[in-house]
């Protein structure tokens, strides 16, 4: 039974150490435009049942299930993303952006072992990137922004530019408005499937394994409707008091664990020497 109580607290132990990493990461990002917080829900182990009533007279009367239960642990089992809007922060800059709506998400370009692949994110803090005559929307990590048609790239040399709150971007040349693509904004039916990839980016699952179809997850934002701020950016949903709480809870719950194996430890030692 030592030798089980010692195993229960370390499986649980490295499960804590996994949730406080996850809350400094949190903590981290506080401050981070889009990013969203990431919450751990755990999970029981399986447990063994003893059974240690023998003498039916025993059994007699009692409210609860015969024997005891005792479990393996706890587990992370889960660290799901709350996708709820942050903060307005008013930057008074042409290229910073705010989606409106949680569900919506700016597609981004990422190449990956040779291969391109979209990203996912809500960070509208945008920038232009020199291509010989042109400039291309990235993202601050470099990553081109996807418009209706692929990336937004457009002549450079121009005076101003100005994203409109249904996606379009216009650049202003002397007295001329120039239009130069439109942002593609993707709608999420199940934001809750995707994958935190690095970078503030988000990324698909395989679909195909998980039997769904990419048109039923993924769809075009309804155009002609207010999707965007600008001049703005949305702030992190961190809480830092709550995640302090809750950093402090976990490292509590490690701290007994630890506890519970030097007690056992001990408890082994007295044995050891009374034999």
């Amino acid at each position: 039974m030592s030798l089980r109580a010692m195993g229960q607290a370390a499986v649980t132990m490295n499960q804590l150490q996994q949730q406080m990493d996850m809350i400094g990461h949190n903590l981290a990002n506080s401050q981070t435009a889009g990013y969203k917080l990431r919450q751990s829900e755990f999970s029981s182990l399986l447990f063994q049942q003893i059974n240690n009533v023998s003498d039916p007279e025993n059994a007699r009367g009692r409210q609860t299930p015969d024997g005891i239960r005792v479990g393996a642990g706890a587990r992370l089992g889960a660290i799901n993303h709350n996708l709820s809007l942050g903060s307005i922060q008013t930057t008074d800059r042409d290229l910073d952006t705010m989606l409106l709506n949680e569900n919506h998400f700016f597609q981004i370009q990422v190449e990956e072992n040779g291969e391109q692949e979209v990203r996912y994110t809500r960070d509208g803090s945008f920038y232009l990137q020199p291509v010989g005559e042109d400039v291309i929307l990235v993202t601050k990590d470099g990553h081109p922004v996807y418009g209706a048609n692929g990336p937004i790239q457009f002549r450079a040399n121009f005076d101003s530019i100005h994203i409109t709150e249904n996606g379009e971007v216009f650049v202003k040349r002397g007295t001329q408005n120039e239009y130069a693509g439109t942002v593609a904004i993707a709608e999420m039916n199940n934001p809750r499937i995707l994958e935190a990839s690095g970078d503030n980016l988000f990324r698909l699952p395989n679909l195909a394994a998980l039997g769904l179809n990419f048109d039923t997850i993924v769809q075009a934002a309804p155009a002609n409707t207010a999707l965007i701020q600008s001049r703005a950016l949305e702030m992190s949903n961190v809480g830092i008091q709550e995640q302090m709480t809750q950093l402090i809870n976990a490292q509590r719950s490690y701290q007994f664990n630890s506890r519970t194996i030097s007690m056992v430890d001990q408890m082994q030692g007295l044995i050891n020497q009374v034999r």
